[in-house]
């Protein structure tokens, strides 16, 4: 007895991981970081990664608060 996943579910992870890859790839060549290492980690799973980056690497947090005069 074989389960097997359908091709759409296949079609729209494949679809969330390249577009996540290819947006962590952009970004980080865009604002001078490891493109590539982001790229490849972008490709293994998501959200983790565009998390990760947003938080760790750009710290988007940080620039909400000094922007706020805190």
């Amino acid at each position: 007895m074989s389960k097997e996943i359908p091709i759409m579910v296949i079609v729209i992870v494949v679809l969330i991981l390249m577009t996540q890859s290819i947006f962590l790839f952009l970004d980080a060549r865009k604002n001078n970081h490891n493109y590539w290492l982001w790229g490849i980690v972008g490709l293994i799973q998501a959200p983790m990664p565009t998390l990760f980056y947003l938080i760790f690497v750009r710290k988007i947090f940080k620039r909400i608060n000094l922007k706020n005069g805190n």
